[in-house]
């Protein structure tokens, strides 16, 4: 099969290797399409958490959509046919000796484990999250199923609720969809930041109902002015360190920082000098699967009702082959919304 590589310079390259290899307890899914994420771009720079350069080259990709084309003797979960979520590619040192797996759905195969194959509770993480798609949904677009059950999760997770008060840092796939689902959550007050006007514009359509451009304006001083206590939570939807200090003023007194993805760098230094006296700062780093396996249905209940429109957070669509240059494309910020990779 073909796989997409990035290399231990950062450079990127379509590279021939063989299928992965799977067990009794496992399917072999032939890969659809792969959403893009920010967090390949971490990746891409070498500077996501847990990945070393020694780890490097690795095979990229965790968004992908596949149909099932084998089946182990204890599969029960899937059958041939099935269209899955969320299939990895594991690193395997006898069969992809020297290459490490950022999770590997840029592949034109891979894998998916059945829960049901294991004793209770005793599956790997990832297979709670590994769930067959419904007829009725586009396997192509159903990539950004991902992104939308994350985020679910971790609103709940996060423990926000209807009456309290947000200010989003980021606009783009992740940040949109946290406005859309809070504003399905029933929390209407929430304030998004960016520095790019359309993005903005596209999240005021998602239920916004402030915007600020934070290259053209004080963020503090605006926020102030709509909330002149401070507000209860600043959502990092960027993965930006930067987005803590710049939270201190904005939060009300026991008001929350909640931080959503790996920042590049690993530590922080928290200016609270602006802050009130008391506050906390949660970092939210790694959906639990089970979690995100959990928020499945609540999506597809809001897909189906019209409340949620997948092709609305979706703004490119690239061939495989093509996928080198569309990263070039994610990296120089020329994708607005998600960009899929179609098999």
């Amino acid at each position: 099969m073909k796989t997409f590589v990035v290399n231990k310079d950062g450079s990127t390259e379509i590279k021939e290797i063989a299928k992965p290899r799977y067990s009794s307890k496992q399917a072999l899914v032939k890969t659809i399409a792969c959403g893009m994420c920010g967090t390949d771009v971490k990746l891409l720079h070498r500077t996501f958490k847990g990945f070393p350069e020694s780890v490097y080259p690795i095979m990229l990709g965790h968004e992908g959509v596949g149909e099932v084309v084998e089946v182990g003797s204890e599969v029960t979960t899937f059958k041939i046919g099935d269209k899955v979520i969320l299939p990895f590619v594991d690193p395997d040192p006898e069969l992809y000796p020297g290459l490490g797996s950022g999770w590997g759905a840029l592949s034109e195969y891979a894998v998916v484990c059945d829960p049901a194959a294991w004793p209770k509770g005793e599956a790997p993480g990832c297979a709670y999250a590994q769930t067959v798609l419904s007829d009725d949904l586009d396997p192509v677009d159903a990539v950004m199923i991902v992104t939308f059950r994350e985020v679910l999760s971790n609103i709940r997770y996060f423990g926000i609720k209807p009456g309290d008060s947000v200010v989003v840092f980021g606009c783009g796939p992740v940040g949109s969809t946290f406005i859309k689902f809070l504003n399905l959550c029933g929390i209407t007050e929430v304030t998004a930041v960016d520095i790019i006007d359309e993005k903005l514009e596209n999240v005021k359509a998602n239920g916004a109902a402030h915007i600020i451009n934070s290259k053209n304006s004080d963020v503090t001083a605006e926020v102030r002015k709509l909330y002149p206590d401070g507000v209860d939570y600043v959502l990092d939807a960027i993965g930006a360190p930067f987005v803590v200090n710049a939270a201190m003023p904005l939060i009300k007194d026991r008001g929350t920082v909640l931080c959503y993805g790996v920042p590049e760098k690993e530590e922080i230094t928290i200016d609270f000098s602006k802050a009130d006296y008391n506050w906390r700062v949660i970092y939210q780093q790694m959906p639990r699967k089970e979690e995100e396996g959990a928020a499945h249905e609540q999506v597809l209940e809001w897909i189906r009702s019209g409340k949620l429109v997948i092709k609305d957070f979706i703004s490119d669509y690239f061939k495989f082959e093509d996928s080198v240059d569309a990263y070039e494309k994610l990296l120089d910020r020329k994708i607005t919304k998600k960009g899929v990779i179609v098999f």
